[in-house]
């Protein structure tokens, strides 16, 4: 068990393993959009790209693990898959846990759910991204796009509706300090010569 355990570590490519990667993933992002229902409606639709930050992310990396499947990877895609799923489910273990800080009587079975299920997204972000080969300039299209993103949540106020008032200051810092958390990780890849390209 363990040695298949340090096997799956070492080499998260098998494909029984991603097919069930892809098929959790999947489900976890057609909930994820079901979840945002209600805020999507009430969004103008040139900000749809930027309001369901976390079956987003979820559904980029479903998208790649298909390819890898088929054997047409596309680093680019790739990138933004693993920065994003590792962003956002941090993100939201921390939104969840101060909630649960915040309204401990309001923390249920929903939020332990919602937290391990990202925390989960995060673990797997980092599983790939170390074996990910990407040239410089994909990692710099993804620092203007992280940007952007995080500009359009707090600065236009197209942030995920959280679920207390108090938690926006938190949202938004964290939102940021994350986002420079996975370039930093992705400039440690960049320049470890067997993982990157370019």
């Amino acid at each position: 068990m363990l040695k298949s355990f340090l096997r799956l570590l070492a080499n998260p490519f098998q494909r029984r393993f991603l097919v069930m990667l892809l098929i959790i993933n999947l489900l976890g992002s057609l909930y994820g959009f079901y979840w945002y229902r209600y805020q999507l409606v009430e969004t103008k639709w040139y900000y749809l790209p930027f309001v369901p930050d976390s079956p987003l992310s979820s559904s980029l990396f479903t998208l790649a693990l298909l390819l890898i499947l088929l054997e047409k990877r596309n680093s680019l895609l790739e990138l933004l898959a693993y920065l994003w799923v590792i962003k956002y489910g941090l993100w939201a273990v921390i939104i969840n846990l101060n909630y649960g800080y915040l309204n401990p009587a309001g923390f249920g079975f929903e939020n332990w759910m919602l937290t391990f299920s990202h925390l989960g997204m995060a673990v797997e972000g980092f599983l790939f991204l170390r074996h990910l080969k990407f040239p410089k300039v994909q990692l710099w299209m993804m620092i203007l796009w992280l940007a952007i993103n995080d500009f359009v949540d707090y600065s236009l106020g197209q942030h995920p509706w959280l679920f207390d008032e108090r938690q926006l200051s938190l949202a938004g810092s964290s939102a940021v300090v994350l986002s420079l958390l996975v370039v930093v990780i992705s400039f440690f890849y960049l320049n470890q010569k067997k993982y990157a390209i370019g």
